[in-house]
């Protein structure tokens, strides 16, 4: 098969993309037939060498992926031949990845990919939708009528948790920094949209949400904790899904007298039963049009390298260049 792989970490030029033995599925895995996959932060991380992590050699790059199944292994149950499906947490945890023309996949990480739902959307919604409805039901237990603020709600992720807050029947403050961005923000379903970059953003939040934030979702590098707290209304959480490196100044005081809670979690360390409930409600929504993850190009698998190269200056040196996920055709 056709894969983009490394044999050591290093920057995006470490990748090649080149013939390896095609994967057997073992007993509980299902062979996949990748159709599309998705670029995130954590790939990079990981070729980099940034994280930590035990690689297989070669190892292939990539988390999310969708396809059809071409064989499944031995004590599989709910997946056959040529059923299309979508997934993620590959690439991860020892596992290899996705970014091939082939994926040997443990079946409890693949979802039925919803009738109507094509390839290019299933993979690009993977890890961020499934990230955002973790973040949203089982850490924040957002609720109707909550308001959810979206610090960097463009993104992949943001523009997830956008959407999703939505359908939960929360109301969303996002904010993004540009025109262009704010715009899609709007368009994805955000109540009101405002610009990260402008002195006055907590006097502008308040503005939209008087009786306070409810949610206050972090997707930045370096979250400002004393923005956030001074914005959550009693009993409000913060979810933090970023920041690695990041030693902000935390309000000690008012964050125990609002009586608030934060939770910071890694969705490919998250119980696969929790990923499975979020995967039932995220393709009901993909199939019903409630959620989409915003595509900023699609690239064919020899472009791997140039895709990292795209996300490591998005993500890590801010270049904005990005207004949605990478999406790669092996």
């Amino acid at each position: 098969m056709k894969a983009a792989f490394i044999e050591r970490t290093g920057p995006p030029d470490v990748i090649r993309v080149g013939t390896l033995p095609d994967p057997v599925p073992g007993p509980g895995q299902a062979l996949v037939r990748v159709r599309a996959c998705a670029v995130n932060p954590i790939d990079t991380y990981v070729r980099s060498g940034a994280v930590a992590a035990p690689l297989p050699q070669p190892f292939v790059v990539g988390c999310d992926l969708a396809g059809e199944v071409e064989a499944v292994g031995h004590d599989v149950a709910g997946l056959r031949p040529g059923m299309r499906v979508w997934g993620s947490n590959q690439g991860v945890l020892g596992r290899q990845g996705t970014f091939a023309e082939l994926a040997a996949v443990d079946a409890h990480w693949l979802y039925p990919t919803p009738e109507g739902v094509d390839d290019d959307a299933a993979a690009a919604a993977a890890l961020v939708s499934i990230t955002a409805h973790l973040g949203l039901v089982t850490h924040a237990a957002v609720r109707p009528g909550e308001t959810v603020f979206v610090n960097g709600a463009s993104g992949g992720v943001g523009s997830a948790v956008v959407q999703i807050a939505k359908a939960l029947g929360a109301r969303v403050v996002g904010t993004a920094g540009s025109e262009a961005k704010r715009a899609l923000v709007r368009e994805l379903g955000a109540d009101a949209v405002l610009d990260y970059r402008r002195d006055d953003l907590p006097a502008a939040a308040r503005a939209a949400a008087p009786e306070g934030i409810h949610v206050y979702w972090e997707t930045q590098r370096d979250p400002d904790l004393d923005r956030a707290v001074e914005l959550l209304a009693e009993g409000g959480r913060i979810v933090l899904m970023a920041g690695r490196d990041a030693r902000p100044a935390f309000p000690v005081g008012p964050f125990y007298v609002k009586c608030c809670r934060m939770a910071g979690f890694v969705m490919f360390k998250a119980d696969r039963h929790l990923q499975a409930a979020a995967a039932l409600d995220i393709g009901r929504w993909l199939a019903s049009g409630r959620l989409r993850v915003p595509i900023d190009r699609v690239l064919p698998l020899e472009a791997t390298a140039e895709a990292h190269r795209l996300q490591e200056a998005a993500t890590v040196g801010g270049s904005g260049a990005l207004a949605g996920k990478i999406v790669i055709r092996p």
